[in-house]
């Protein structure tokens, strides 16, 4: 791999990029597509090199700018991401579509997002959605029930937590939820996470693709980093005034119990509703499809 790669992803392959080449002109020879959409770390021009006799045209999705690509588009939805980033990375003719404007959200954030904004006119926070990602391996979701626990926020709050199914610390956090003085729900692998989050008043997670469903329904949010990769969209969408960023578990409690107890709380989190709100509009499928139609033809 490019010896830019210097993370080793390569490892997150499973294989060498070579017999992963071979094994996807396998599978591409029975379909022939024209775009072959491209999204992983250990991948660069190598392996997309290998794939050009098989596949028309190849979308490389990325938020690192650290490798080269040979791709006729690539797609970067990184806030505080810049053109230039992926200068000498790129072919020459290769269109960048680089910022949320392209965000790929599924159609039902857009579809709620109206309704969700409506609903925050005068916000409070009551209902607190918690979701750490799918697997959450460090139990991060524990961690901030142990401070939820320790706090002493009002009872009248609400908690949904959200987890993956095969998240190893389930039984652990329905046990710790069980436990608490609040309203409590956990659920597991859930298929309505744009409901959930339109319903809920503030949000504790993590900073990755889910920050722009978020910033879709203009659901203010307090993140925590769990990742190196994370920290420059983390310092781009605190510097936009969308979220809040804590370094531990121990501050996310520390920011919320001051988003709660400040008499201009309610100013703080209509400001953060409307400058999330305005990074993302819903409509990043559409506007990368149509980019996707006019490459097509143009090529």
């Amino acid at each position: 791999m490019n010896d830019q790669n210097s993370d080793n992803y390569a490892l997150w392959l499973g294989v060498s990029w070579q017999e992963d080449a071979r094994e996807t002109q396998v599978a591409l020879n029975q379909w022939k597509p024209d775009w072959l959409a491209v999204d992983h770390y250990a991948l660069d021009q190598e392996w997309e090199r290998a794939l050009a006799s098989t596949v028309s045209k190849i979308m490389v999705i990325d938020d690192l700018a650290n490798r080269t690509h040979q791709c006729a588009l690539l797609l970067d939805q990184n806030l505080g991401r810049c053109m230039s980033d992926y200068d000498n990375l790129l072919p020459r003719n290769c269109k960048r579509l680089i910022g949320p404007d392209f965000t790929l959200l599924r159609p039902e954030f857009a579809r709620l997002r109206e309704r969700s904004l409506k609903r925050r006119q005068h916000p409070e926070v009551k209902r607190i959605l918690i979701s750490l990602g799918g697997f959450d391996r460090t139990n991060v979701t524990g961690q901030i029930l142990d401070r939820f626990a320790e706090s002493e926020l009002p009872e009248c709050i609400e908690l949904d937590i959200v987890m993956g199914a095969a998240s190893p610390h389930l039984a652990e956090v329905r046990q710790q939820a069980s436990q608490l003085l609040f309203k409590t729900t956990v659920s597991a692998s859930v298929a309505d996470m744009a409901e959930r989050m339109m319903l809920a008043d503030l949000s504790i997670g993590a900073v990755g693709s889910t920050s722009w469903e978020r910033c879709c329904l203009g659901l203010p949010a307090i993140l925590i980093v769990l990742a190196e990769n994370q920290k420059s969209a983390a310092e781009a969408l605190k510097k936009s005034g969308a979220v809040i960023i804590a370094d531990s578990c121990k501050e996310v409690l520390t920011e919320l119990k001051k988003l709660m107890s400040s008499v201009n709380n309610e100013n703080l989190l209509v400001s953060m509703i409307h400058r999330s709100s305005t990074l993302v509009q819903g409509d990043g499928c559409t506007r990368v499809v149509n980019e996707l139609i006019v490459r097509s033809r143009a090529l």
